[in-house]
């Protein structure tokens, strides 16, 4: 009765205190960090957000429980690490078993991403494993009845094309060809997107003289024209879209959707990071809702909606790596937001363990008997 009060408080203080805002955009919620609010606080957030979709990078059960009854829509992950084994369909079949049956009745689990930045990666042999992966996971989902609830995909770097602008001209490194020509095959036969984790920062992190950073932010620029289809683009993350789709094209796939699955831009960097500051991590992402509200595809795809997971929720203070990456949050671990995103989210400030949550449904029933007195 008890998980039931305090569902049924949490469906009313997001929809009817805070607003049907929405972001308009999944999230990425990444956990290398050892100081990171419980998934429950953490489940709170989102719901104050009204975040529908959020990305994780392994398939975490205090996560997934955490989120039961919430209607949020999960992509869980499958490292790196695991595609050797997971090419075995028996080992896979026990994988959907113990990471997705016992949660997906009450936590909407809709996609598996097998692996992350495969090809380009550090493992040359990881390549090898990816697609059979993918292949043993999606039989598996079949097996056991939920192939219609749950798809399966992988999420490249943009370091699989070789060339991206101009975007029509968009075409994939040689070396990979032989990888993603069945992968997209896959793609189209499971009716599952193509995901892309884009990032504009790097181009001036790259060249910061010879990129103009108004085109990566969204902000107001004199653009740039593709002199083959004579489209204009004004930012550099649609003109990545329509390489990515250019690339599929030659490749004899239109019948796939590209889908971002991390974008997003630091606050933080080091010497050698230019443009990595609290205003340009701000204006980008802000720039980039009010786009994603207005409901836009790309200059070669505008009826296609564009599909977008920022990265991160957080910031991440054990990523590896230089200073940028661990500060690609939206908000720092005690949910204070990084920068203003024009939408305020809540963090309950204290934690309750399942012996407490008669006080965590008293906490939040005064909360929004407040906000009603408050807000009319």
């Amino acid at each position: 009765m008890t998980a039931i009060l305090c569902t049924l408080l949490l469906l009313i203080f997001s929809k009817s205190f805070i607003g049907t805002f929405s972001l308009g955009v999944g999230i990425n919620y990444g956990q290398i960090a050892n100081n990171l609010p419980s998934p429950s606080r953490v489940s709170i957030l989102l719901g104050s957000l009204n975040i529908s979709r959020v990305k994780l990078y392994d398939a975490d059960p205090n996560v997934l429980t955490a989120f039961a009854n919430t209607n949020i829509e999960f992509i869980i992950g499958l490292g790196n690490e695991y595609l050797q084994k997971m090419q075995d369909p028996q080992q896979a079949q026990i994988w959907i078993q113990q990471k997705v049956q016992p949660y997906i009745s009450q936590t909407k689990i809709t996609c598996i991403t097998v692996g992350n930045e495969v090809l380009g990666g550090p493992d040359p042999q990881l390549p090898s494993y990816l697609l059979p992966a993918m292949k043993a996971m999606y039989q598996a989902l079949l097996n056991l009845g939920l192939s219609s609830q749950v798809y399966v995909t992988t999420a490249h770097s943009l370091q699989i094309l070789k060339t991206s602008f101009p975007p029509s001209n968009g075409a994939f490194r040689d070396e990979y060809v032989q990888y993603i020509q069945p992968i997209l095959t896959f793609h189209a036969q499971s009716n599952s997107p193509f995901l892309i984790n884009a990032y504009p920062y790097f181009a001036y992190k790259n060249d910061p003289k010879n990129v103009q950073i108004e085109y990566l932010l969204f902000e107001p620029n004199s653009g740039t024209v593709d002199p083959n289809t004579n489209l204009k683009y004004d930012n550099m993350l649609y003109a990545q879209i329509d390489a990515v789709y250019a690339g599929m094209k030659s490749l004899g796939h239109s019948d796939v959707q590209v889908r971002i699955s991390e974008t997003g831009w630091p606050s933080r960097g080091d010497d050698d990071e230019p443009g990595a500051t609290v205003g340009n991590a701000g204006i980008y992402n802000r720039n980039l809702l009010q786009r994603m509200q207005e409901g836009q595809g790309t200059p070669a795809h505008p009826s296609q909606k564009i599909d977008i997971y920022v990265f991160a929720l957080f910031n991440e203070n054990m990523k590896p790596g230089p200073t940028s990456e661990r500060n690609y949050g939206l908000y720092y671990p005690d949910g204070t937001p990084v920068y203003n995103l024009g939408v305020q989210g809540y963090l309950p400030r204290m934690d309750y363990s399942s012996s407490g949550e008669n006080g965590f449904c008293v906490f939040w029933l005064v909360v929004l008997f407040v906000g009603l007195v408050v807000f009319g």
